[in-house]
């Protein structure tokens, strides 16, 4: 139950991103204050719930990621609201880094936890 929950929270976030993207601009919307760092955020929550749906597929994870913010760009060349940018791919790669890094550090918190508390039986 609890990978179904994940799978559909990462597809949802994925579907949610497209979205975002690809619609005109809207002044009320929330952000981060920047565009770039609107990338990262969205990416790096996209990693951290692709590693946890998806344990294992961390190389097809990071990829199609890859391949998805690469698509998204192309499609906002084609709209008349957007426009395609190298630096904004750059940010998602740097969003999928530094979501692989908390997911790291999450995982190495966790280890941490279970060695102390194994420690006090």
């Amino acid at each position: 139950m609890r990978i179904v929950m994940l799978r559909s929270a990462f597809w949802m976030c994925w579907l949610a991103i497209l979205g975002l993207a690809l619609m005109p601009p809207v002044p009320q919307m929330p952000t981060t204050g920047w565009d770039k760092s609107n990338h990262m955020l969205g990416f790096a929550v996209l990693m951290l719930l692709g590693r946890w749906a998806y344990p294992g597929r961390m190389l097809f994870i990071v990829f199609g990621l890859l391949a998805y913010g690469a698509t998204i760009e192309l499609l906002q060349s084609l709209t008349p609201s957007r426009s395609a940018e190298w630096g904004d791919l750059l940010a998602d790669a740097i969003g999928l880094f530094v979501g692989w890094a908390g997911g790291q550090t999450m995982n190495w918190l966790l280890a941490q936890r279970a060695v102390r508390g194994s420690n006090h039986e």
